[in-house]
């Protein structure tokens, strides 16, 4: 089973740059697992779904704004995503995304296979070097999802 753990994000941009600094962390977390690559995207939009193709399962890491207090950390199934769930504006209605990908041939790991782990943002607009200090205390945080679903894939394969 290969997995992909993604992180988007725009690094000039405060609280948006959130699902990189966690994939940054992971990197050398996760190095040396043949079945699993750990990847930046600063584009998101349909590249997202681009990126998911020959992939089993998906770990997507994204700053989120749902109305939650500022530094919450999500698990958020395809399913279950909020219409606008990035504040950044890489929200382009992923379930729509994938179908659509999925109509086209595309080898793309099932819904109930691909999850969003969201830092919920304070400031995304902003540009600034460093995250709000509510999301930056989030990202240990939001690391250890991310591992424990790895981890939780890996007694599923």
């Amino acid at each position: 089973m290969k997995t992909l753990v993604l992180g988007l994000g725009n690094p000039l941009l405060t609280d948006d740059s959130v699902g990189l600094r966690v994939v940054q962390q992971l990197k050398p977390l996760l190095a040396g697992r043949g079945d699993i690559e750990v990847e930046e995207d600063y584009w998101g939009g349909l590249r997202l779904m681009e990126r998911l193709v020959g992939f089993d399962r998906a770990i997507i890491v994204d700053a989120i704004c749902t109305g939650a207090a500022p530094g919450t950390v999500h698990t958020l199934s395809v399913d279950s995503i909020p219409t606008q769930h990035s504040a950044s504006g890489h929200d382009v209605n992923l379930p729509t995304a994938l179908d659509l990908g999925r109509q086209t041939g595309a080898y793309l790991p099932a819904n109930e296979n691909i999850l969003l782990v969201g830092i919920e943002a304070e400031d995304v607009i902003t540009f600034s070097e460093d995250c709000t200090p509510q999301v930056q205390a989030a990202i240990p945080r939001a690391v250890e999802t991310v591992l424990a679903a790895v981890d939780a894939v890996g007694k599923q394969a």
